[in-house]
């Protein structure tokens, strides 16, 4: 670090597992923030004394509806003009290099696709297994922030989805790509997920509100997707579309979720007026 500006080139892969396998700082956070937020909901179906007996199969929904949300999210909200001419590639981690298909891993995940993916699956799993939807969507948004973090935490490992130049002390040089302090959005997003998981952790410790299906749910949303829309100022635009954009489309696919978000703390408040936060 010099003059407070962080130099940072580390490199993504961690080990080459083969020849053409590579174990990424990404894929490893991304994994270990699911398994987290995994034992979060354990945790949570414990202290409520709830079975515990379809409580795999829900990690398997996630994780599913996770990769192939954020996957399908990717390809259809920032590059579908080359995946409607390269189907293949967008369920199957290849591309086609000089000719020849070859293994790089998933190219692009949209947290915002990865969200719909684990709303859909949610609602799957509850038909499948009899559960209220609302009350398991107030427990896995409570964990979901955490996993949140750790996904960014990635990110940053990557030198990928960084931030536009700054002259703050804060600045990191993501010496991968160019030689200019740029705000560290990956960190940005992490820090205020983290922050966002205590703040509906504590929600979820008074009863009154626990009690009321959708509160804690409709919170994360809003929290979580405002956050999203604020610190995409900071960020640079993933792909060159967006730089005739007012509002990026990261900021444009945030505004339903924190309007849904917001509609369901309305909702849910009117149903029990006396909530107090005590």
């Amino acid at each position: 670090m010099k003059n407070g500006i962080l130099n940072w080139n580390v490199d993504p892969v961690i080990v080459m597992i083969t020849d053409s396998f590579p174990l990424k700082y990404y894929g490893a956070l991304f994994a270990c923030g699911l398994l987290l937020g995994f034992y979060i909901v354990r945790n949570i179906y414990k202290k409520e004394n709830l079975s515990l007996d379809n409580l795999d199969s829900l990690l398997i929904y996630v994780i599913v509806g996770t990769v192939l949300g954020a996957r399908l999210g990717h390809c259809f909200f920032y590059e579908p003009a080359y995946f409607f001419k390269h189907p293949i590639e967008i369920l199957l981690p290849i591309q086609k290099i000089k000719g020849v298909y070859q293994f790089v891993g998933y190219q692009g995940l949209a947290s915002h696709g990865g969200s719909i993916g684990v709303i859909t699956a949610m609602i799957l799993y509850c038909r499948k297994y009899k559960v209220q939807f609302l009350g398991l969507l107030d427990k896995m948004a409570v964990a979901v922030p955490v996993t949140g973090a750790f996904i960014r935490m990635g990110n940053f490992m990557n030198s990928e989805i960084y931030g536009k130049p700054t002259n703050g002390n804060w600045g990191v040089v993501f010496q991968i790509d160019d030689l200019i302090p740029r705000h560290p959005t990956q960190l940005y997003e992490a820090f205020s997920y983290l922050l966002i998981f205590g703040i509906l952790f504590y929600m979820y410790k008074i009863e009154k509100i626990r009690d009321v299906q959708g509160l804690i749910f409709g919170s994360f949303l809003t929290l979580l997707f405002s956050a999203r829309f604020i610190i995409e100022f900071f960020k640079e635009n993933q792909e060159t579309f967006e730089n005739n954009m007012l509002i990026n489309m990261g900021q444009i696919l945030s505004i339903p979720f924190i309007l849904i978000g917001l509609g369901l703390i309305f909702w849910k408040s009117k149903q029990k007026e006396n909530i107090k936060f005590s």
